[in-house]
């Protein structure tokens, strides 16, 4: 079997939701980063690319109809590059680099794009259609975060948590406490800080334009990371979903975030072709099924903060060499 690489990548920074990139269509933010790797490789004929692979876990509203096609069109690829959009939901762009290096290893591909896009600040409302003549009343669902369109018979089986509710029953399951979560928060921003300042992140974000009326902006950074935050901060948080007990909260929890990703994979064969350098090899990929009440087991941190027993649970890993 061949071996899928991954060559280059940028992303654009991430913005809070309802901040700085709030301005930007789901579809264009796809757009930019494909677009600065289009301009970095001038080397690539676009018109031999296999296939674009996006992860969109939204698809309400401006991501909707194949948002990875529309991408690459937005961003000056070729007519003839294909796109498909992946969803499965938190995990979908590392699906996206999965299936764009089994396509690789399968021998279907050689030059692959694979990414994400989210804009959590521009996901709409949605209704459904009236279900008898003359309805006078209708549901409109918020499509941010969280199920819409609820099916009865799935709801009865499984019951329809929210991604902070099955937080807490990982937590009541596992046994891991509000002061370990904040503690891995607190931890998390520190990091994140340093990284900043160090110029880390600089190296993989490409800024993105902003225009708004008039005024036009220039993003350069990560909006959502909080380097005040402290622990005292942290603790004051109430923990709004559970009565008694809670242990997530806004500051211990994901953000509500709009950005996007691309990566650019390619074959031995691709490499040599587009004078590409590898920068990693996708190994393996795997999947697995959990129980809907308490899926947040593949999100688990690493070691240093969870035994070994308890990280082994998660059903979902890539690994690198």
């Amino acid at each position: 079997m061949r071996e899928a690489y991954i060559c280059d990548f940028t992303r654009s920074p991430i913005g809070r939701y309802a901040g700085a990139l709030s301005h930007v269509r789901a579809d264009d933010l796809a757009a930019h980063p494909i677009r600065a790797l289009r301009e970095r490789h001038p080397n690539i004929d676009w018109a031999a690319l296999d296939d674009c692979f996006m992860g969109c876990a939204n698809q309400a509203g401006e991501d909707n109809r194949n948002v990875a096609r529309m991408a690459v069109l937005l961003a000056g690829l070729p007519v003839s590059a294909p796109g498909t959009t992946i969803n499965r939901l938190c995990g979908s762009g590392l699906d996206a680099v999965g299936q764009a290096a089994r396509a690789i290893k399968a021998g279907e591909a050689d030059l692959v794009l694979a990414g994400g896009v989210e804009s959590m600040s521009r996901a709409p409302f949605v209704m459904p259609k009236a279900t008898n003549a003359f309805s006078r009343d209708n549901t409109v669902y918020d499509t941010t975060i969280g199920w819409r369109f609820v099916n009865p018979a799935l709801k009865e089986l499984w019951g329809c948590a929210s991604m902070p509710e099955t937080g807490e029953n990982v937590a009541a399951q596992f046994g891991i406490s509000r002061a370990d979560q904040d503690a891995f928060a607190l931890r998390s921003q520190q990091n994140a800080e340093k990284a900043r300042l160090a110029g880390y992140f600089a190296r993989e974000i490409t800024p993105i334009k902003v225009t708004v009326g008039r005024i036009e902006s220039l993003v350069e950074t990560d909006e959502h990371p909080r380097p005040e935050t402290t622990s005292e901060s942290l603790a004051r948080l109430k923990a709004p979903f559970r009565k008694e007990g809670g242990t997530v909260t806004a500051g211990n929890a994901s953000g509500v975030n709009d950005g996007a990703a691309c990566l650019i994979l390619a074959s031995e064969e691709g490499i040599r072709r587009f004078d590409l350098t590898p920068r990693a090899r996708v190994v393996a990929m795997a999947t697995a099924g959990l129980e809907p009440i308490s899926w947040g087991m593949a999100l688990l941190p690493p070691r240093s903060v969870f035994s070994p027993e308890q990280v082994g649970l998660c059903p979902m890993s890539i690994l690198w060499s």
